[in-house]
């Protein structure tokens, strides 16, 4: 067991937890912790201003806000993550985006997947971004028309939109015209800077979409979003600790960046120098993300007092309520639109 795991089953108040901590960062114990276990840990946000610091794949978020688990038009899955924290300005784009999907005919909204971490940071499982509270995924299953339980959205499968017996081919059975039109509806917002999805669902879009053909360069191909599609908003204005991403190339993306998902470059092994010596994988560790985040990460929690500290990984299967509920969580008051 972590050192981390060790705190969380042997303090049980706020104070010796975030002195623990904070002994633990500043020595060598915690210079031994790789930065996923140390984000992992903490089941609160950071009392501070709200700042997206560094990029999207290496950073972390001061002042993150919650996405309640159940709204009148999305309800949030996989819940024992605890990963439904994000900017305010991501909080309302899904609102909205759900709003809109109900009203195109996407059932009674959408089905929200991982947003971030409560601070951010690398998650100890799954994605390499949504680290600085920008990021969002949404399910390819609509909302259905009651309250899924906890113990549904942490067991309810996930649906792939391609063929299982063609891997680079869009399931037609599966994928509609609705499914276009929820895509392309959240590539509209301003707000939003790219959305990833499977490079077979981009090319079913090329070869069908009859909308706004100029959306389509948001829509960016990346292996792995068959089952849902990730939103990436750009950095808030004003947000100065922002890393942004360099900007989408002119055009729909229909051109050749496209037809080299499906060649087999994508899966060719790297040339390896055979006079080199073996490199050991590393893992990230604290010192390696901004500085700004060894202070978003010992700041006290939102409610006073530190963030409990509990290794995500360590969780058992009935912990399953939201952690924390939407009543005791903070949410973007007033809403930006």
């Amino acid at each position: 067991m972590s050192g981390l795991g060790l705190v969380g089953r042997r303090l049980g108040r706020p104070a010796a937890v975030l002195a623990l901590l904070s002994a633990l960062t500043a020595t060598a114990g915690a210079e031994e912790e790789p930065a996923k276990q140390l984000f992992g840990a903490v089941t609160r946000p950071a009392a501070l201003a709200t700042q997206p610091i560094g990029s999207y794949a290496k950073g972390c978020i001061a002042g993150a806000v919650a996405l309640p688990a159940d709204g009148p038009t999305w309800q949030a899955m996989r819940l024992s993550r605890n990963r439904r924290w994000g900017h305010p300005e991501l909080v309302s784009l899904l609102e909205r985006l759900s709003a809109d999907a109900k009203r195109i005919g996407w059932g009674k909204g959408i089905l929200i997947g991982d947003l971030s971490q409560p601070r951010g940071g690398p998650m100890l499982t799954g994605h390499a971004s949504h680290q600085i509270g920008l990021d969002a995924d949404i399910w390819f299953q609509p909302m259905p028309d009651r309250r899924l339980s906890p113990e549904e959205r942490e067991d309810k499968p996930f649906v792939s939109m391609l063929r299982k017996d063609q891997f680079l081919t869009v399931d037609s059975r599966r994928w509609t015209p609705v499914h276009a039109r929820l895509v392309m509806q959240a590539a509209s917002y301003p707000d939003v800077e790219r959305v990833f999805v499977n490079p077979a669902i981009k090319k079913k879009l090329c070869d069908t979409w009859q909308g706004d053909r100029a959306l389509l360069g948001k829509v960016r191909p990346v292996y792995g979003h068959d089952e849902h599609f990730h939103i990436r908003l750009h950095c808030p204005e004003g947000a100065a600790n922002c890393k942004p991403q360099a900007k989408v190339a002119a055009g729909d993306g229909c051109d050749k960046s496209l037809a080299w998902w499906f060649t087999d470059e994508p899966w060719a092994k790297p040339k390896k120098d055979p006079d080199a010596k073996p490199v050991k994988p590393r893992q990230v560790m604290l010192d390696d993300l901004p500085k700004a985040c060894r202070t978003v990460l010992l700041s006290p929690a939102v409610g006073g007092g530190a963030a409990p500290v509990e290794v995500a990984a360590e969780r058992t299967a009935t912990a399953l309520s939201p952690a924390p509920e939407p009543a005791d969580v903070p949410v973007p008051t007033p809403r930006p639109r």
